[in-house]
Formats: structure tokens, C-alpha cells, sequence
């Protein structure tokens, strides 16, 4: 502690010297903020998403079961979700820049709340799915706002750190969700997953009321209607034709006609943004080597983190049999191993730069993920839950690399654009990630000649999509060895 901060606490500051030991406190209490306060908050409300997440996931079959459906077809509550998340994401930095990004986060804690209640009265798949859209209308303003506002009041020397934390309280999700979702299924009802966000939301809205920020904008652009329209519709086509993909529910012709649809609307986006300074995502930061790296080659990583709650769900639960609590209890230790990562992440960083922690992390995630296909109904759970919370460990630093690099070379005119385009791209591969797990399961059980689910035809999914994820070293190994510097204060920023 400096010898003016010493004095400062200890009241031993001559009157003349008084604004200077308001410069001092005042200076301390924005870094507490900045550091620990506004990015717990933020990751609180935060913790409603993945709550419920983590508990549907592990209620599936419960949920399959109460409302005469087959579990697989239950993924769809979820893809609907995140298609809903995809498409709205666009507008939600717009309406942070015109409104407040304060008062949006507010009102996208209140309206998920009260859409996640209404999943809690649903009787039947349609009104679930439908619930589901609203819950994630809201969901795609909640996060990309909150993440804003942290990139705009926190220095990008501190911002790895800030994100540590904000991750923390929302990583309690995975660590409770689990455990607190088989509960709730054994012991009362599935519906009571969706109530449990109304008190969270509670404490969120008092909290953001008191302690965030509010940042605005001073020049908003004029919204880009012909550009959400166009990414919304082709984000929309591409996510229902992985849905369908391999399915009986759709022609083939018609899922041909979904990937044209969805592939012909981004194509005429690209021509729609490229000299358009107003359009409603900036492809321009698509140049900027750290941003493309983390979203374009961390959009094959993201597949493993996407697709693992719902494969160990039908692993544990229809494959081997597990009740959802027993299941629960297993697949927690993965968050617990994704929490404690958080605590070594900026120091990690720091040593060994986000080039080499990428690429060599990146390696160890794909191995850990495919051991996952080794497990059968006899392993013993002690070897499990070691494996899970191993593969936890490692999926934790990988996200928090590439969340911390996407923002490292982005001027701070680019940050409302930059989150996004970010946000909405992790929300179209997580859409992908479920829909390719569900069909990936459906071409599996097929070419068995089996009618049901077994551990042996979940199994080779893990060691499928986990091969996958190493596509993302094509970018990574790209890099400079300074990449995102800065972040880490490991040296200047790179030219």
C-alpha cells in the first residue's frame, strides 16, 4: 500500500489535503467496482441462464416422460431457445447504445423471469417451445449487455480478471444446476426448475438498480432493420436445418431449402454490410486476427461445451439408466473443476500468453472430451467424476482465453458491434452443436439397427465431435506469439 493510502485509512491527512484523500478513496472504491462488484453482479444475473440450462438438460427425460414425447425430441425446447437467443441477439447492443445499457439489462432480467415462469405452467411441447422462444428473446439481451457494460467501465489491462470473475457466480449454475435439476425431478417437479429463476431475478434487478453503471452511448447509429431481417432469417434457416437434419420431420428437399434459405440471407448481408457503416454487425473487426480467431476458430471448440450437457443427459440417464439426481451428482464435479479453473486463468495467462495457451489447452479439451466415449454402464463413478471435472478444468481456461481475446485488439467504438457479433456467433454454435448432437445420436442408433438409445450409441458422439474441435488450431497456431498482449500485461499492444 502506498504511503498516501496509508495516511488516507489511518486519518492522517492535513485539511488542505483533503481532495487529494478523496481522489484516493474514490479511486479505490471505482477499482473494487470495476474489479469485483459490478462483474459479480452482472455474473449473478447471469447465473439464472445457466441454472436453468444445466436443470433442463438434466430433466430431459423427466420432461419427455410428463408431457408423452421421446426425449430426443425435447431438444428442440432447447434449440428454440437458442435460435431465439441468435436472432434477437442483433438488436440487443442497438437498444443498450439508445435506451441504457443499465436499464435494458434490467428489463431483460424481469422478462426472463416472467417467461420462465410461464415454462413452468406449460401442459404440452408446443407451449413449452413457444414459452421458450420469449425466455430466449430476453436471454440475448441479458447476457450481451451485461458484458457490455463491463467492457466499457473496466480497463483492458484488468478485463481478463473482470470476466474471471463475472464467470464465477454464473459457473455456480453448472456446479448446482445438475445436482439442484435431479432433485427437483425426483423429488417434486420439473416445473419448479423454471420457478426458481423469480427470486434470482429479484435479487438481480435490486442489485443492478444500486451498484451498475449506466453507460449510453452519445452517438447511437440509426437501427438496421434490413440487417436484422437478413441475419435473423439466415441464422434461422441454418439452425432449423441442422434441427432436421437426418430427421423424417422435414422432406429432404425441405431441409435442401433451409440451408439454401439461411446461406442465401447471409450472403446478401455480407453484400448488405459492406459499405454500410450503420449495419448491425460490423464484419469489418473480422480482419482484426484475435477477433477472428477466438469466434471463427472458437466456434469449433464451442461445440464440445454446447453438446455436453445433453450427451451425458442421455448417457447417464436413458444409456445406463441413472435417475436424474444420480446423474446430477455426477456431472456437478465438471463445474467444480470449471470454478477452481477460474481462480488460475489470468495467472496462466500471464506466463504463457493466449497463442500457447490456446493451442496446447485446445489439444488437452479434444483428448478429454473423447475419453468421455470409454465410459460404460460398469466404470466406476469415482473414474467419472475424475474425468469430468479434468475436462471441466481445461474447457474453463479455453473459454476464458477466448472470451478475454476476442476484446484485446477492438477500439471501444467497436465494443457494442464486437459483443454482438460475438455473442450471436456463440449462440448460433451452440444451436448447432445440440441440433448435431441430436442427429448425430439419430445416424448412430440408426446405422445400429437399434429403435431405442443405449450407452453404446451415445458413446462415439463424444469421440465424434471432440476430433472436430481441433479445426480450431488452424487459427489459433496462426497467431502472433504477442497475440492480445496487452490483456495480460505481458507487453505492449502488438502492431
Amino acid at each position: 500500500m502506498s504511503t498516501r493510502a496509508e495516511e488516507v485509512l489511518t486519518g492522517d491527512v492535513l485539511d488542505e489535503g483533503g481532495a487529494d484523500a478523496a481522489a484516493v478513496l474514490n479511486e479505490g472504491r471505482d477499482a473494487t467496482l470495476r474489479g469485483w462488484v459490478i462483474p459479480a453482479i452482472i455474473g449473478s444475473a447471469l447465473l439464472m441462464q445457466t441454472l436453468n440450462a444445466t436443470s433442463i438438460n438434466n430433466a430431459l427425460p423427466a420432461m419427455a416422460r410428463a408431457l408423452h414425447v421421446e426425449p430426443l425430441r425435447l431438444n428442440i425446447a432447447i434449440t428454440m431457445y437458442l435460435l431465439a437467443s441468435a436472432v434477437f441477439l442483433p438488436i440487443s447492443g442497438w437498444m443498450a447504445d439508445r435506451f441504457g445499457a443499465k436499464k435494458i439489462f434490467m428489463v431483460a432480467i424481469v422478462l426472463y423471469a416472467l417467461s420462465s415462469a410461464a415454462c413452468g405452467f406449460a401442459n404440452s411441447l408446443t407451449e413449452l417451445v413457444i414459452f421458450r422462444l420469449a425466455q430466449g428473446c430476453a436471454g440475448a439481451m441479458m447476457g450481451p449487455v451485461g458484458r457490455l457494460v463491463l467492457l466499457r467501465t473496466t480497463p483492458k489491462s484488468e478485463l481478463v480478471g473482470a470476466m474471471s470473475v463475472v464467470t464465477m457466480p454464473a459457473l455456480l449454475g453448472p456446479v448446482v444446476g445438475p445436482v439442484l435439476g435431479g432433485a427437483i425431478v425426483t423429488f417434486v417437479s420439473w416445473r419448479w426448475i423454471f420457478f426458481l429463476n423469480l427470486p434470482i431475478a429479484l435479487a438481480g434487478v435490486l442489485l443492478v438498480r444500486a451498484f451498475v453503471p449506466n453507460v449510453k452511448e452519445q452517438d447511437v447509429s440509426p437501427i438496421d432493420w434490413p440487417g436484422i431481417f437478413l441475419t435473423g432469417f439466415g441464422l434461422a434457416g441454418l439452425i432449423f436445418g441442422f434441427e432436421n437434419l437426418g430427421r423424417d420431420a422435414l422432406p429432404p428437399t425441405a431441409v435442401a431449402g433451409l440451408f439454401a434459405g439461411g446461406i442465401a440471407c447471409l450472403g446478401l448481408y455480407w453484400a448488405h454490410a459492406r459499405n454500410n457503416p450503420h449495419a448491425i454487425l460490423d464484419l469489418s473487426i473480422f480482419r482484426i486476427p484475435t477477433f477472428q480467431a477466438s469466434v471463427l476458430g472458437g466456434a469449433f471448440f464451442r461445440l464440445v461445451p454446447g453438446a455436453t450437457p445433453f450427451l451425458l443427459a442421455m448417457l447417464l440417464q436413458v444409456g445406463f439408466g441413472m435417475t436424474a439426481f444420480a446423474a446430477g451428482l455426477m456431472t456437478f464435479i465438471s463445474a467444480v473443476g470449471a470454478l477452481v479453473m477460474k481462480t488460475t486463468a489470468p495467472p496462466i495467462l500471464r506466463r504463457f500468453g493466449f497463442r500457447s495457451v490456446l493451442v496446447v489447452n485446445g489439444v488437452i479439451c479434444a483428448a478429454t472430451f473423447m475419453v468421455y466415449a470409454l465410459f460404460k454402464i460398469d466404470t466406476p463413478h469415482w473414474l467419472i467424476m475424475i474425468a469430468l471435472a479434468v475436462g471441466g478444468f481445461f474447457r474453463s481456461l479455453q473459454f476464458t482465453s477466448l472470451n478475454g481475446m476476442a476484446y484485446a485488439d477492438l477500439e471501444q467504438a467497436q465494443m457494442s458491434r464486437g459483443t454482438t457479433t460475438a455473442s450471436m456467433a456463440q449462440q448460433f454454435i451452440q444451436s448447432v452443436s445440440i441440433g448435431l448432437a441430436a442427429t448425430l445420436l439419430h445416424f448412430l442408433m440408426v446405422s445400429r439397427g437399434e429403435t431405442h438409445l443405449t450407452g453404446a450409441t451415445v458413446a462415439p458422439a463424444f469421440a465424434i465431435i471432440g476430433a472436430l474441435t481441433l479445426v480450431s488450431l488452424f487459427w489459433f497456431l496462426r497467431l502472433p506469439a504477442n497475440a492480445g498482449d496487452e490483456m495480460n500485461n505481458r507487453g505492449p499492444k502488438p502492431a
